[in-house]
């Protein structure tokens, strides 16, 4: 399906949605595969790896699993993000172009964050892990807090982001964890509702609030997605743009029009509308992607017409100061009507932390189930008049009507039957 298609389609057909058990399959099958890939980069992070590397090994694994799925059919499928690699005090979106050299160490603390999507339909997950030699070894020290509070939070937001709740009760929760880590949530992150070709829906939660910064309160809905996104920092939780240079991921602005005016400009356009027309992608695989090695050039250059004019939309390498350690948890959440389920997985590491959640609201939060416990109720029963015995309210009716079924009985003699019955006289 094109972008045109796509467009043009959205007045013809009904919004799809998780009641539509063919696109629960197209989140889960994304989800499986932004699992492999997730997974596949975390091997590959060892001591001395070029991150280039380690981005274009989850670039590719995506793009070599989606090939094996839903075969002869006319869909796109492919990147929903481009795999980012962000070390210790970078918040995230880094993806080098090849000619990059920066290579990951023991005693990094190493972000992936990556999506899938299947038909337009959207998982997408992030994981931190720790380098170390050992790497059963249990995390611990400033790390052990950050990715603790990362991955406890992220549990505590599953909690809240249920069909009921509002997006204005989650943010304090996350705030409570953070702090008995003796961390701070980085601002500007958010978990966005995903649809259809949609990865930044516009119900969203922010993370960290603040009178400068809101979004519109809403309810969460049953059968909506969201990807529930948390960062912590050890810092300030207030990154800032170092190099402008060094962003690489860009989206189309698809609420903007403008006439390009330089060829190279409208080349790079044209790439972008015909690979990536609803999802982020990286300059490195837009560039690579060009078997012309002089348009590629060009490419570049034509990259800042369409920035200058908001035609792309600009993911910028943020971050916290130096020394500062970042963690990030992602994860898929699908509302379904038995509750909520988490798509997607990735390994984890053992973490030791002295610094423990104390919040009694808190803990009893966490130890609640993500799934609804739905009893089948018990048919209500009526109680008769004194004179007759407790009958349930459906056989009563049915004895009712098999009497009137009688040719020989009149409805006051049906009436008295039914009575005689219940008072099992």
């Amino acid at each position: 399906m094109t972008m045109s298609e796509t467009d043009s389609q959205t007045g013809d057909k009904a919004e799809l949605d998780l009641s539509n058990s063919d696109v629960v399959t197209k989140y889960k099958a994304a989800a499986e595969i932004a699992n492999k890939a997730v997974a596949g980069v975390i091997a590959a992070c060892k001591d001395g790896a070029k991150i280039v590397d380690l981005c274009v090994c989850g670039d590719s694994i995506i793009n070599l699993e989606v090939e094996k799925i839903f075969k002869g059919k006319k869909l796109e499928k492919g990147s929903a993000f481009p795999t980012c690699v962000s070390v210790n005090s970078v918040v995230g979106h880094f993806s080098p172009v090849s000619e990059d050299t920066t290579s990951v160490k023991n005693g990094d603390l190493v972000k992936i964050d990556l999506g899938v999507h299947i038909d337009g339909f959207i998982a997408t997950q992030a994981q931190t892990i720790f380098i170390q030699e050992d790497a059963a070894a249990p995390v611990t020290g400033r790390a052990a807090d950050v990715m603790s509070a990362a991955r406890i939070a992220f549990d505590a937001a599953l909690r809240l982001i249920r069909p009921g709740k509002k997006v204005s009760e989650v943010a304090a929760t996350l705030q409570t964890i953070a702090e008995a880590h003796g961390c701070n949530i980085v601002e500007g992150v958010m978990t966005h509702q995903m649809k259809q070709f949609i990865i930044d829906g516009n119900k969203c939660v922010l993370n960290r609030p603040s009178p400068e910064a809101k979004v519109e309160d809403a309810e969460f809905e049953e059968n909506e997605v969201y990807a529930v996104d948390i960062v912590m920092s050890t810092g300030d939780g207030k990154p800032k743009v170092l190099d402008e240079k060094a962003t690489t991921v860009y989206k189309r602005a698809l609420d903007v029009e403008y006439n390009l005016k330089l060829k190279a400009s409208r080349a790079v356009f044209s790439e972008v509308n015909k690979r990536y027309p609803t999802m982020p992608f990286t300059l490195r695989a837009l560039v690579e992607g060009v078997d012309n090695k002089d348009l590629a050039k060009q490419m570049r250059l034509g990259m800042v017409e369409c920035l200058n004019h908001q035609m792309l939309q600009p993911y910028p390498v943020l971050h916290e100061k130096p020394g500062d350690l970042v963690s990030q948890v992602k994860g898929t959440v699908l509302l379904m009507p038995n509750g909520s389920d988490v798509v997607t997985k990735a390994p984890s590491q053992t973490i030791e932390t002295v610094r423990k959640v104390a919040d009694v609201s808190v803990l009893e939060l966490l130890s609640a189930s993500i799934k609804t416990n739905k009893k089948k109720k018990k048919k209500a029963e009526v109680t008769a008049p004194a004179h007759t015995s407790a009958l349930p309210r459906h056989n009563m009716f049915k004895t009712f009507s098999v009497n009137m079924l009688r040719s020989d009985l009149k409805f006051k003699d049906a009436i008295k039957m039914t009575f005689r019955a219940m008072r099992g006289s």
